[in-house]
């Protein structure tokens, strides 16, 4: 048996509900602050009503934030690290950015730490910290951004010098669970600069705020404070325990707000939430002397000679009676050895051998990522809509302003997020596609978090899936049912019941985007913005510059998609229960409607070769919006292929196939295509583009001067660098240019941009969509590739060789630099920075630089998948 065989346990344990492993993990957030959750404002200013300034004075309402933080998965309880090095201006508990009113960009983080290893469980994790020693820029950092124009670079920590001369602090966090309510930890600093330094570490633990709301049954829990330890007791936690090595002092206060501080106001408490900041920072009497609050730290006082490293051990435990001495000693060191040494057994069976080192590293990297974006997420709309009973009731105008159609909403789950500062809530598409590489590790929960948004308390009684908290009633891409199938598949294509749960919810949302998206009622759908930020010559959220409907080409390739996924579903399930037969009947036949209007509705440019957004006007003329994007490529992913032995097995699908060809030759381009596959048998084509149209788009798409990257595909094609792409309506110019890095447009926000740069998620659906297209022609259909190069490639080489292209973003090229690092020689060259890998948002379309949310891992981690797929044992 493998030697990963500790951790497969303890997940068929957690599964089965024999033990909860999962029940403690990096759940808690590395921001809350500037949320919309906190947001109580009338006009739904989330940055403005709840700023970083705020952050540590006060008491959060719907969760927690802080540094290398873990808590349980109700967040009753909380653990995190704060920092202080002697000169900064207050203690550092919660990372600093910039929000979407501060960034030259958009939301911006201005810290620099990693998430470096994670077991699916958190039996092991490992997280890092790069912390300067000369005081923290805030001032700096958010004066020179302010000033900044949209054409220009953002202004980051580490173009304000105080990394300079090493003189910084590495503070790494490892975790080790020596049973489900058992932590082990260990954290190490090291003094990277040339000089004698100080260090103050506190590990603190608090419970989250429950009892300031006036809600019934919220009593105060408290702890208890003493040299070395912090005890915990909670109604309905029980007994938890922080011990640390040596006797460093207790200092205790209350997660309460600092009323007075913040608006001039009496507190509940002497010693609010920023008690131990003011204490130690300004030697103020806010730490109560009796050692009691609902917030603790334990303060190490650490001084540091230059290269010096120290270790601190902690233990953090739960339990129904009160704890006795811990063991930090060697049995602590046992269970950490044992963990790391699982977790390395455990990812050396995962990553195929044939993987490269620094491939594995990426995929190892990339897993923990996703890990450590699971955040406890809680949301009761109606109440928040309302108000608290114990604070004054909101503007009334929030009644009628944003998410107050989804007063239905009540969350209160651990769910994976986008990114845990920049995003740390979750979103629907990003959702669907974490859950593809959460497969890899942990299906069990890949298939709970696709679950969960499709229950009565997030789906919309009209059958809608909410998007993202910023507005809920926004429209993202229906790729849940992709989802659905790849999970469903990569956990062994067994676990029919989710499957069937799925599709029983999933037919619900299917029906809503028909009744709403597809306002003509003729098949051809628009859906808004869909999740591509500024891809169109303006915001196709928002009403249109002049009367008319805008009909979208990646809104009915989505729903292509969508139907042939729902396909796919029912016959999975139809050959186990023959009752979905007519299920698949109904999607094959609604996939041929959707693919033949998108031609007969003029989506697609013969002249062009190539998918376009059409603007239908009130008096019946059409005209296309010919900007070469992803919008027109996105078609290709609705493909799937039909066996002879499916359709002898499904004979009233089979009747179905032939009456639509015998009676109704227009849809004979989408679902006539017919060969033998590799193993000699029959099959068919069901696909949005024949091979004409195929060959077509992909001069385009493989071209080096419009789409082909050297790291995958751009968003918007090349050729628009110097011809923009533009359009007057209403009086108004439009302009659609090639842009490789951030936005220069405001649209949508400006924060992030799909006018050029490489996106993983639609890199990934087109890469899957080649290999469906291989599967089908096999060797016989050859494409020049790259455009240009004279050189054929059959498409199963062209997958493959962009899922290289991808991966190489990650990995040091044959210069040792790695592409997402740009031109920064510290991130390149300095052995402290060098194999610290992030997962950027998105990639500069020429030159693969990392840009937009730093810690995006969510969905930038499908290159967990390629690296594996790439690699197949």
């Amino acid at each position: 048996m493998g030697g990963g065989v500790a951790e497969r346990e303890r997940l068929a344990q957690a599964d089965s509900g024999e033990r909860p492993w999962r029940a403690w993990g990096p759940y808690l957030a590395e921001r809350a602050w500037g949320t919309v959750r906190e947001d109580y404002s009338e006009h739904g200013t989330a940055w403005d009503y709840f700023p970083h300034d705020h952050a540590r004075s006060r008491a959060y309402r719907w969760n927690d934030d802080g540094m290398a933080g873990v808590c349980d998965d109700r967040q009753t309880f909380c653990f995190a690290l704060a920092l202080w090095n002697g000169a900064d201006p207050i203690l550092k508990e919660r990372m600093f950015g910039l929000g979407g009113d501060g960034g030259n960009h958009g939301e911006d983080a201005k810290e620099y730490w990693w998430y470096q290893d994670s077991t699916p469980t958190h039996s092991w994790m490992r997280w890092r910290y790069h912390y300067p020693q000369a005081p923290f820029p805030y001032d700096e950092l958010v004066r020179v951004n302010g000033h900044r124009s949209r054409e220009e670079p953002e202004y980051e920590l580490i173009d304000t010098g105080v990394f300079d001369d090493d003189r910084f602090w590495v503070v790494t966090v490892d975790y080790a669970k020596a049973d489900v309510n058992d932590m082990c930890i260990v954290v190490t600093v090291s003094n990277r600069g040339p000089d004698e330094a100080t260090l103050h570490v506190l590990p603190s633990l608090w419970f989250r705020n429950t009892w300031s709301w006036g809600l019934p049954n919220r009593p105060v829990p408290v702890i208890t404070g003493s040299p070395g330890r912090l005890d915990g007791e909670h109604r309905t936690l029980g007994h938890i325990t922080l011990d640390g090595e040596g006797a460093p002092p207790a200092l205790m206060c209350d997660n309460e707000t600092n009323a007075q501080r913040l608006w001039g106001l009496p507190g509940t408490s002497m010693y609010p939430k920023d008690g131990i900041n003011d204490h130690l920072l300004a030697g103020a009497p806010t730490v109560n002397p009796a050692g009691v609050g609902t917030k603790g730290a334990l303060h190490y006082e650490l001084t540091l000679g230059p290269g010096e490293t120290r270790e601190i051990r902690l233990r953090l435990t739960r339990s129904d009676e009160a704890p006795g001495e811990p063991d930090l000693g060697d049995g602590f060191a046992a269970v950490v050895r044992d963990r790391l040494a699982e977790a390395d057994a455990y990812f050396a069976e995962l990553i195929p051998a044939a993987a490269s080192a620094e491939e594995a590293a990426v995929a190892r990297q990339g897993i923990a990522g996703l890990m450590w974006g699971k955040q406890f997420y809680h949301f009761d709309v109606k109440q928040w809509l309302h108000g608290d009973p114990g604070s004054a009731p909101p503007p009334p105008g929030r009644r009628y302003g944003r998410n107050n159609a989804w007063w239905h909403m009540n969350s209160f789950d651990v769910i994976s997020m986008p990114d845990p500062w920049e995003y740390p809530w979750y979103a629907a598409w990003d959702l669907a596609f974490h859950c593809v590489s959460i497969a890899r590790v942990d299906p069990g929960f890949a298939k709970s978090q696709l679950l969960l948004l499709l229950r009565e308390w997030y789906m919309h009684p009209n059958g809608q899936i909410p998007a993202y908290e910023w507005a809920f009633g926004d429209v993202n891409p229906p790729v849940h049912a992709w989802a659905a199938l790849n999970v469903f598949e990569i956990d062994g294509g067994r676990d029919f019941d989710f499957l069937a749960r799925v599709m029983h919810k999933l037919l619900l949302n299917f029906t809503w985007w028909v009744n709403r998206k597809d306002v003509g009622g003729n098949n051809v759908f628009e859906g808004g913005f869909l999740g591509l930020d500024n891809v169109g010559p303006f915001d196709r959220s928002a009403a249109l510059p002049v009367a008319g409907v805008l009909e979208q080409s990646d809104g009915t390739g989505w729903m292509a998609m969508y139907a042939l996924n729902l396909l796919d579903m029912s016959i999975r399930l139809a050959l186990h229960d023959r009752t979905y037969e007519d299920m698949a009947t109904k999607f094959f036949e609604h996939f041929a409607y959707i693919a033949e209007a998108a031609y007969r509705q003029g989506l697609w440019d013969d002249e062009d070769c190539f998918f376009y957004d059409v603007l239908r006007l009130p008096d019946g003329h059409r005209m296309p919006l010919k900007a070469r994007s992803i919008v027109g490529l996105l078609p290709l992913a609705a493909t799937t292929r039909l066996s002879a032995g499916t359709l002898n097995r499904l004979p009233e699908l089979a009747a179905r196939l032939r009456w639509l060809l015998a009676g109704q030759a227009e849809y004979a381009d989408v679902i006539s295509a017919r060969r033998l596959s590799a193993d000699g048998r029959q099959q068919r084509l069901l696909s949005m583009v024949g091979q004409d149209q195929l060959l077509r788009i992909l001069a385009r798409m493989l071209d080096p001067e419009e789409f082909l990257s050297p790291y995958g595909l751009r968003t918007l094609s090349r050729a628009h660098l110097e011809k923009p792409f533009t359009v007057h309506l209403g009086g108004s110019e439009f302009t659609v240019g090639y842009e490789p890095a951030e936005s220069t447009s405001g649209l949508f926000g400006g924060n992030s941009n799909w006018r050029g740069p490489v996106w993983m998620p639609v890199n990934y659906l087109l890469i899957e969509a080649l290999r469906e297209f291989a599967a089908f022609f096999g060797d016989d259909l050859m494409v020049e590739y790259p455009t240009g190069s004279q050189t054929k490639m059959p498409l199963s080489a062209v997958a493959d060789d962009l899922s290289r292209r991808l991966v190489s973003l990650f990995v040091p090229d044959s210069w040792g630099r790695r592409p997402i690092y740009g031109a920064s020689e510290v991130f390149q060259n300095h052995p402290d920075w060098k194999d610290l890998i992030a997962f950027p948002e998105y990639f500069h379309g020429d030159n693969g630089a990392g840009l937009g949310a730093w810690h995006q891992t969510g969905w930038t981690a499908l290159v967990v998948d390629l690296i594996l797929t790439l690699h197949r044992r």
